[in-house]
């Protein structure tokens, strides 16, 4: 089995991650612009991982009937449609009603793309394949996040989200193509839904690695949700400019993701997630630093750390269906975005009583459980 080139499937993580974060930076700015609480504005972030918890197992059944290519293809398209329609906002609920829709149509891009590449690629090159998709999904985060904190201070927020649209049908296109049809064509999917539910719900090693994902997205939102508000008070004061550009701190991780993926291949899943989620636990301390630096360096960290992980997880459910890939990597995406979901909304609480510092025991304790599962179920 020849293995195809990873330019494809690195673009899809790159469009599909482009816009779903894309708020973070400016949480500060739409607080005080619509006079609303940080749990009201979290809503932004959260509202796209709510929809893409209720989509990813629905889109998952839909690529194993009718193809992967074909349903990466059109969500790339609907994204497209979704993001320019976001742009049209005027008020904090019509944004989060945008936000939610394109959380509906992402998971046929990521989601569906982990399928794609465990179908095609040969097994001992599939988890450096799955890095390097992670890295995409690395840089297009990045991008996001950044051309909102920019594009924003210099124009309006919608008008940032009108460019997201732009960079959202070049991708699409890019997609449609370059990614070449998987071998196998459209997909024969069991006769009875509900039986192959129960096959993955009854594998330990799958629902070990579901409550693994909802931890990985728990962590990961909590932390760079929230660090813009700490960063965006004294003593740091950072503009809506400044809190685009932390999330440079996400490209040391696009740089050893996909370096790490011949590790991941060497070592294997469980040595490689172990190593990568004691990382994350450590980092994330350091940006109790009163240093700015320090911050950033522990962020660098973390977020390497996070994509590692969320690279050897999906590896690890694919690897782990038999049969109905898509389906069992729609459900690890449901966990993982209902764990995103949970990082952004129950830090709000926790930072009313103890700031910063309480956010960050919340993200340790979460890491620390995800690592405790890894080690005693995988």
């Amino acid at each position: 089995m020849s293995r195809p080139r990873a330019f494809p499937v690195i673009v899809a993580g790159f469009s599909a991650f482009l816009d779903l974060y894309a708020t973070q930076p400016l949480l500060p700015l739409l607080a005080r612009t619509f006079h609303a609480s940080n749990f009201a504005v979290s809503l932004t972030v959260s509202a796209p991982t709510i929809a893409v918890a209720i989509a990813a197992p629905i889109v998952g059944r839909v690529a194993d009937r009718f193809g992967l290519r074909r349903t990466i293809v059109a969500s790339a398209f609907a994204l497209t449609i979704a993001t320019a329609l976001a742009s049209t906002a005027v008020t904090l609920p019509q944004l989060i009603f945008w936000r939610f829709v394109q959380g509906l149509v992402c998971p046929g891009i990521f989601s569906i793309a982990i399928a794609y590449i465990h179908e095609e690629w040969p097994a001992a090159n599939a988890g450096g394949a799955t890095a390097a998709y992670v890295g995409g999904t690395v840089v297009g985060g990045f991008v996001g996040r950044a051309l909102m904190g920019v594009l924003t201070s210099a124009m309006t927020w919608q008008a940032a989200f009108a460019s997201l649209s732009a960079l959202n049908l070049a991708a699409a296109a890019v997609i449609w193509w370059r990614l070449p049809q998987e071998h196998q064509g459209a997909h024969a999917v069991p006769a009875s839904a509900s039986r192959m539910f129960a096959a993955h719900v009854r594998n330990r090693q799958l629902l070990a690695t579901y409550a693994i994902g909802f931890c990985i997205l728990c962590a990961q939102i909590a932390t760079f949700t929230y660090v813009t508000f700490h960063l965006a008070a004294p003593p740091f004061g950072l503009s809506t400019a400044a809190l685009g550009w932390i999330f440079v701190t996400y490209l040391l991780g696009a740089v050893v993701t996909p370096v790490a993926g011949a590790w991941i291949d060497r070592y294997g899943l469980r040595t490689a997630f172990m190593v990568a989620a004691a990382l994350g636990i450590g980092s994330v301390a350091l940006t109790l630093a009163p240093s700015l630096v320090v911050i950033l360096a522990g962020l660098a960290l973390f977020g390497t750390a996070v994509f590692i992980t969320q690279a050897v997880a999906s590896s690890h459910v694919a690897v782990n269906a038999a049969e109905g890939r898509g389906l069992a990597i729609g459900l690890y995406a449901t966990c993982y975005y209902v764990g995103g979901s949970v990082g952004s909304a129950v830090p709000a609480f926790l930072w009313s009583g103890g700031g910063w510092p309480a956010c960050v025991a919340f993200v340790v304790v979460v890491q620390v459980a995800m690592l405790s599962i890894a080690a005693l179920l995988w």
